[in-house]
C-alpha cells in the first residue's frame, strides 16, 4: 500500500521549491495526497479494514494541518498547490 520510492522521488522532483528540497510543505502534502489516494482505493475493496482506515484518517488530519500552515504562511503557494493537486473541488 505504500508508494514506491521511484514515485516518491517523482513527486519530490515535481513539487520541490529548491534543489535540495525534500521536506517543504508542498512536498509533504503531495506525498500525503498520493498515499491517501492509494488508501482510498484499498478501502473501496476492503471495507472492513479498520486499521488502515485509522491510518487514513491520521494522514488526512496531518495533510489538513500542513495545508493550514501553508495557507497562513503564503496564500499564493497554497492556492497553486491545491489547484495542482486538485484538492478543494
Amino acid at each position: 500500500m505504500a508508494i514506491s520510492q521511484e514515485r516518491k522521488n517523482d513527486l519530490i522532483a515535481e513539487y520541490k521549491t529548491h534543489d535540495n528540497d525534500t521536506g517543504s510543505p508542498e512536498v509533504q502534502i503531495a506525498i500525503l495526497t498520493e498515499q491517501i489516494n492509494e488508501l482510498n482505493d484499498h478501502l473501496r475493496t476492503h471495507k472492513k479494514d479498520h486499521h488502515s482506515r485509522r491510518g487514513l484518517l491520521k494522514m488526512v488530519g496531518k495533510r489538513r494541518n500542513l495545508l493550514t500552515y501553508l495557507r497562513k504562511k503564503d496564500v499564493t503557494r497554497y492556492r497553486t498547490l491545491i489547484n495542482k493537486l486538485g484538492l478543494r473541488r
